[in-house]
């Protein structure tokens, strides 16, 4: 008899949408043993090639059955050292879950009947922090005296110097900003990654001997040069895709227009919806729009919708996209959530212009309907306008998230760094070497925005090259 997947639990979504508490609950001893025993135990387990840091998921399910919750972390901690964040933000049913043999082959994203992979995985990171369980160094002589410095504190960065400190190099990590986390802390808010689990995860890599400084901007504290003569034996550039991209429409530049990075910076870095306990202020509209249809938008609408909550306005949250629901590339979980808390969207329709009041702020939107043509070069069918069928709608505050460039403080001033022309650094994709020996790099930087598990597996394969490369100097 076929079992059935077992039902994450959740916060209801009239209590979450009045403040920023974990929107999902996990799976206690029970539920995750019941979700661990559907897996059919593949003889050619397909899931792992889905994880894009090769997790042997088969091994680590079918440890949870036995109850060998400690051996199951340790299985996933040879892959991945953070698998209580990976569980809660990796876009599984693109990877993993689509991957497993309960999902039809040629569908876009993960069944139902998948199993829940990402959730499993997050019982055992969680599980592995309740009982303080630590994966120590594998300290090899020949690496004890080397350093080497990581630029950025994001997925990739983070990724990269805990592979290189478990192999008993000194690692730096250099952040720009004042506190670690990169995307992590400054993009995802905390109704989908608790801050105190983001913290035990990187607090794990300074137990390892990584030194994080914050507060330092590689590019203008200090260059590339700067730091390989300081004595550091190799370089990892995990900048991230810190640049917003903008719409280019009439009227974006009116007040009350945010692009989504400043938006959720100004929410979960500074902590605006603290305020005024924190002093970043945030200016909240009765009609808000996001624009884009990514995992960005998403989070950008719910933060939204909270914040008008809090601040005693009637939720009155939209999205809108040029394409149709199949083809948004935010995770199916997340636009399940934000519809159950009760945020509009609008497909098939496209910016044209924002208007302004008086004041310069912005007051109407303009927009366009659309249909959809053929698939465009990422597979999605292409949005075709329809004429006429402009029409406007309120708007007093907006957000754009329509994606990401690469941030380019750094290589602006390296000239020796080659780039696309998208900004993005070049990189052998067998070591991820850069064209400047000895500097290496992934995650965002490299190929333009991606997910936190694909910046991670980047970050591994340069790890191991960077190892390499400094035992042959």
């Amino acid at each position: 008899m076929k079992k059935s997947p077992v039902k994450i639990k959740e916060l209801e979504a009239s209590e979450r949408i009045k403040g920023f508490e974990e929107v999902v609950l996990g799976y206690n001893e029970e539920e995750a043993a019941l979700e661990a025993s559907r897996c059919l135990q593949c003889k050619n387990p397909t899931c792992i090639e889905g994880c894009p840091v090769g997790i042997d998921i088969k091994t680590f399910i079918y440890q949870i059955t036995q109850k060998d919750y400690r051996g199951a972390y340790l299985t996933i901690r040879q892959k991945n050292n953070f698998p209580s964040l990976c569980g809660r933000v990796c876009p599984a049913e693109y990877q993993c879950r689509r991957a497993c043999v309960l999902t039809k082959k040629g569908s876009p994203y993960a069944s139902e009947q998948a199993i829940n992979i990402h959730f499993l995985e997050r019982f055992i990171g969680d599980y592995g922090i309740k009982e303080g369980i630590e994966v120590g160094s594998q300290d090899e002589a020949r690496f004890s005296k080397m350093k080497i410095a990581v630029v950025g504190s994001g997925p990739a960065g983070l990724c990269c110097a805990g592979e290189l400190a478990r192999k008993g190099v000194k690692v730096v990590i250099f952040e720009g900003l004042h506190q670690s986390g990169g995307v992590l802390r400054y993009g995802i808010p905390p109704l989908r990654l608790p801050r105190d689990i983001l913290d035990v995860e990187i607090n794990y890599l300074e137990k390892l001997g990584v030194k994080i400084i914050p507060n330092f901007i590689i590019g203008k504290t200090k260059t590339l040069d700067d730091l390989l003569k300081d004595g550091y034996r190799a370089v990892f550039l995990g900048l991230g895709a810190g640049i917003p991209s903008f719409l280019k429409v009439p009227g974006e530049n009116l007040c009350n227009i945010y692009s989504a990075n400043e938006f959720l910076t100004r929410v979960n870095l500074m902590q605006a919806y603290k305020f005024p306990r924190f002093h970043t202020p945030v200016s909240i509209g009765k009609h808000i729009i996001i624009i884009g249809g990514g995992n960005t938008a998403m989070d950008s609408a719910r933060v939204a919708l909270r914040l008008q909550k809090m601040n005693g306005i009637q939720p009155d949250t939209t999205i809108v996209y040029r394409r149709t629901e199949i083809e948004m590339p935010a995770r199916r979980l997340e636009i399940e959530h934000a519809k159950e808390e009760g945020i509009k969207f609008k497909f098939l329709v496209k910016p044209l212009e924002f208007i302004g009041d008086e004041s310069g702020f912005v007051s109407k939107m303009r927009l366009l309907e659309c249909e959809l043509a053929e698939p465009d070069e990422s597979g999605r069918r292409r949005p075709v306008d329809i004429p006429g069928s402009d029409f406007a709608i309120s708007c007093d505050m907006a957000v754009i998230a329509v994606g990401l460039q690469a941030n380019q403080i750094l290589t602006k001033v390296t000239p020796q760094l080659k780039t696309d022309k998208y900004g993005d650094v070049v990189v052998d994709p067998d070591t991820m070497e850069t064209s400047i020996k000895g500097v290496f790099a992934g995650g965002d930087i490299v190929g333009g925005e991606g997910t936190v598990i694909e910046a991670m597996g980047m970050s591994k394969k340069a790890a191991c090259a960077m190892l390499d490369y400094v035992v042959r100097q």
